[in-house]
Parts: structure tokens; sequence; C-alpha cells
């Protein structure tokens, strides 16, 4: 006598486009930080040394060596 088991399937969430979006703003948002912190060294702020400024204390805040 063989015993017969139903197939289970398992259910895969489904995400939604909306929230898809939102992770790959966040995702490029956080990677442009990233750069900006970590590697920019001030080629992006022509237009002054606030950003520079701004980024290079952000950068002895998190350990990065930046001189």
């Amino acid at each position: 006598m063989s015993v017969s088991t139903p197939a289970s399937s398992a259910a895969v969430p489904a995400i939604s486009p909306r929230l898809l979006a939102i992770a790959l703003v966040t995702v490029v948002l956080a990677l442009m930080l990233a750069y900006l912190v970590g590697f920019d060294q001030g080629a992006l702020s022509q237009s002054g040394m606030y950003l520079h400024e701004l980024m290079h204390d952000g950068r002895h805040l998190l350990g990065v060596p930046c001189h």
C-alpha cells in the first residue's frame, strides 16, 4: 500500500513594483553617498568648499583615510 502525499507548493510572496522602485532608489542614493564621502576627494565640489569640507569631516567621522 503506498501513501501519497500531496505536492506542497511554497507560495512565493510577490514584490510590488513600488517597493522594488523604493529599494532601488535607496540603494542608488546610498552608493552615491558612499562615493561622495569615501572617494570623491572634492572632485564634484566645484561650486565651493562647503561640500568638500562636509564630506571631508564625514570621512574623518567614519574613519576613512583621506590624507
